[in-house]
């Protein structure tokens, strides 16, 4: 699938398909309180929603939708969460989308901008969109920092799934790989 970054890494992170094998580590993100604070919606249990959420992975991928990419540290071998390209229906326009959401654990350590990062210029380098959006909650700082991070600049506030959001956006033309291209 052409926005999967399977088997790309970063200097700490290393990209895979998502699989089921990761659903007792990916549990503790469910259960982390912390984790649903910024985004509204009804709850199920934790391994109900920790289900609900890889069949939709699954459908991503069975769909031509994008997905998470499971980030697996270097060094350790761990699963530090999930970061990737997600197709994304927003005001009626059909959005690439960077998403990521990783284990408490792994927060504040750079892990997320330096996915993020990777999947822009992954994006880029093989022309899957003139521009990037990433979809984030108005409470939502630390990922709002991490979207600035990425080159990328709040273009609006909406509504997304019942949720107010700002949407941050890159374009193909603001990005350093198209520059250094261009000069070659």
């Amino acid at each position: 699938m052409k926005y999967l970054l399977e088997g790309q890494e970063t200097d700490r992170l290393r990209f895979r398909k998502i699989n089921l094998s990761d659903f007792d580590d990916w549990l503790e993100f469910h259960k982390d309180p912390l984790t649903r604070v910024h985004w509204k919606m009804d709850y199920d249990s934790p391994g109900e929603e920790c289900r609900k959420w890889y069949e939709k992975q699954q459908f991503r991928y069975e769909n031509g939708l994008g997905g998470m990419n499971a980030l697996i540290e270097k060094e350790t071998g761990k699963l530090v969460g999930h970061c990737g390209l997600l197709v994304q229906p927003v005001d009626g326009l059909r959005e690439l989308e960077i998403g990521y959401s990783l284990l408490r654990e792994f927060w504040n350590r750079g892990l997320a901008t330096e996915a993020a990062i990777k999947c822009k210029d992954f994006a880029f380098e093989n022309l899957l969109a003139e521009s990037l959006i990433s979809i984030i909650s108005l409470t939502n700082t630390p990922s709002q920092r991490v979207a600035l991070k990425n080159g990328m600049r709040m273009e609006k506030t909406t509504v997304y799934k019942d949720n107010p959001v700002r949407i941050f956006r890159v374009h193909l033309s603001e990005w350093d790989g198209h520059q250094k291209d261009r000069q070659r």
